[in-house]
């Protein structure tokens, strides 16, 4: 295992603007209560999702008025920008590096547009050197911050001694919609925030915690359970299927497939990290792999205090379990559109 990838460090970070739950109830009613005769119904979705408060890149106020693309990206590329530099700079000096010292940067978002990507933007600003390999991803929705893992771990392996650093930036407020009156821009409304977290890391040494093996579980004719649509004033959410329910028939078996390829089974798995969709994601999660309630313990804070952040989210998760001691083998999962489940185990020498 000496050129496995080891994590050197990690860094999480929020936008400034702190929105309890209630107060984005109360601006969901003001934006929809009186065009949408079904949204009294569904206002209890915002008390059954486990999130006390999120996070913005804009007041609240920004989100009560209509915009289009142009106002949305331009908030996307100032929020992103500001949130990246700091998740950046926060895990490179954990590492004890400077951005000179990093070779490859992988930045992963879904949910906003940047050509230059934000990694270039930012370049001078930060101090990459002029030869880093920029790796963008786009589209892996949720489970972009373990499929971003997977791929900035097989970067560092392939090149032993050369610093990665991974930034998982999701800025989901910005796609709120006036003009959505559907039951799906209800459910978005309720669960997502802003966030990001970056990793660095480097294969041959530096780590107690080294990526063993990654895989991925692509469903068959899945593509209407999440994903976006673009339309004229921005992106619109798509939820076509109850994920709760998909993951409590689906996610096992196609966890178990993962493992397989890699040579590993279930009672390989000493702890699990999952992204929290939601508190009856992380209850079907629970089902679906017979874990007591209350096991994913990490899931549930991090939906409490961020609420859902996308791709981002199970890195908080992975940051606060870390902090606490992971043991030796640790599976890290996600889903996301495709509809795709991302896996990554994780070896920890105490």
């Amino acid at each position: 295992m000496k050129h496995t990838a080891a994590l050197l460090s990690m860094a999480t970070g929020v936008p400034p603007n702190v929105f309890h739950q209630s107060q984005i109830l109360d601006a969901a009613r003001f934006i929809l209560g009186s065009r949408y005769p079904q949204f009294e119904t569904l206002s209890s979705l915002f008390a059954n999702t486990g999130i006390q408060h999120r996070y913005g890149v804009k007041p609240i106020e920004w989100y009560c008025e209509p915009r289009g693309w142009p106002e949305r990206t331009q908030a996307f590329l100032d929020g992103a920008e500001a949130l990246f530099v700091e998740v950046a700079q926060k895990a490179m000096e954990r590492a004890d590096l400077s951005a000179t010292d990093i070779d490859t940067v992988v930045t992963v978002c879904s949910t906003g547009i940047a050509t230059p990507t934000l990694e270039a933007r930012l370049a001078g600003r930060l101090g990459f050197r002029t030869d880093i390999s920029r790796v963008p991803v786009f589209g892996l929705g949720c489970a972009g911050g373990v499929a971003g893992l997977s791929i900035a771990s097989r970067l560092a392996q392939a090149r032993p001694g050369t610093n990665v650093l991974l930034v998982v930036l999701e800025l989901c407020t910005l796609a709120v919609r006036h003009d959505e009156l559907t039951k799906a821009n209800i459910v978005a409304a309720s669960l997502f925030g802003d966030g990001a977290a970056a990793v660095v890391l480097r294969a041959g040494d530096g780590g107690a915690t080294r990526v063993e093996a990654t895989g991925e579980y692509l469903w068959p004719n899945t593509l209407d359970i999440m994903g976006w649509r673009v339309d004229p004033e921005g992106f619109g959410v798509i939820f076509q299927r109850t994920i709760p329910d998909f993951v409590t028939a689906h996610m096992k078996p196609g966890v178990i497939a993962v493992l397989s390829r890699l040579g590993l089974s279930i009672d390989d798995i000493d702890r699990f990290i999952c992204h929290p969709g939601g508190a009856k994601v992380i209850i079907a999660i629970e089902r679906a792999f017979s874990l007591d309630q209350g096991t994913l313990d990490h899931e549930r804070s991090v939906i409490a205090d961020y609420g859902n952040m996308s791709a981002a989210t199970v890195l908080f998760v992975l940051e606060r379990a870390r902090a606490q001691g992971l043991p030796s083998r640790t599976l890290v999962t996600s889903l996301g559109p495709g509809f795709t489940a991302s896996c990554v185990t994780l070896r920890h020498a105490a």
